[in-house]
């Protein structure tokens, strides 16, 4: 009978310390959603920042994105940076899929950009429709500028070269950071940039003059891989079908890319 009469005037004690300390049967908060951390090249910046509300709703989680060229991209990755998703070249996923940091079942083409010439706004209108006019543009104009370390470097240099003119273009030569040449143009820094067709459309103050003629032009592909230590492979992989539906085509060619079904593949 002691026993029975200690344990009912220990029951309330222990109730109230239950409540006290949060011990009850309410169902805890869910946790934040994880944001989806990309590691993109400056190729496809435009079209996925236009697209990004959509692309968020898609995956279920906000995106964290790294802008930046596809060499250094890929340099961090190696250096251990953490990543969801990256968007870099083909030969650049292959290469982080050979050393195990990039799911083999993950790789998705997602689009390919030809190189183009943009001037500043209002400029007077330039010829480049054929290999001889683009010469002939190129030799007059004051300055040129393009990435130093950008996917579209290999199609400048080799058409300066089929041109004749590589000698004649190096002291009107400004080379510039990820991002940097359109921009060096809007602000009247430089006469001209050469670089990919999807950089040069959204940046305010510059316009596209057009494409390098076909004889010279160059595609960069841009293919997109999931980390193989992927903090939520399921929101991932989500990603990648959302860059890769034939819905995106339309916006991909608004942005000066051609989505990977629509373009013959690359070779770099």
């Amino acid at each position: 009978m002691i026993t029975d009469h200690i344990r009912c005037a220990l029951l309330p004690v222990a109730v109230l310390l239950a409540a006290a300390f949060g011990c009850t049967s309410a169902p805890a908060e869910p946790p934040a959603p994880t944001e989806v951390r990309v590691l993109s090249s400056n190729g496809v910046k435009s079209v996925i920042d236009d697209l990004r509300p959509e692309i968020e709703r898609a995956v279920g989680h906000a995106l964290s994105i790294e802008f930046s060229t596809a060499a250094s991209l890929k340099t961090k990755i190696e250096g251990g940076e953490a990543f969801d998703v990256a968007i870099l070249t083909p030969a650049l996923i292959d290469n982080l899929i050979a050393q195990g940091k990039v799911a083999a079942d993950s790789r998705t083409d997602v689009a390919r950009a030809g190189v183009g010439v943009g001037t500043r706004q209002g400029a007077p209108a330039v010829d480049i429709s054929t290999p001889e006019a683009l010469k002939s543009t190129l030799l007059k104009a004051r300055s040129v500028t393009f990435t130093a370390e950008g996917q579209s470097r290999t199609t400048i240099d080799r058409a300066f070269d089929t041109l004749g003119i590589a000698d004649a273009m190096r002291p009107k030569i400004i080379l510039k950071g990820p991002g940097e040449s359109p921009e060096a143009v809007a602000s009247g820094d430089a006469e001209m940039v050469i670089t990919l067709m999807s950089e040069i459309l959204p940046v305010p103050g510059i316009q596209l003059v057009g494409p390098l003629p076909a004889a010279l032009q160059g595609y960069v592909s841009f293919t997109a891989g999931r980390s193989s230590t992927a903090r939520d492979a399921g929101a991932a992989n989500a990603l990648l079908r959302y860059l890769s539906d034939p819905a995106v085509a339309a916006a991909m060619k608004a942005h000066g890319l051609d989505a990977a079904a629509a373009g013959a593949p690359s070779t770099r």
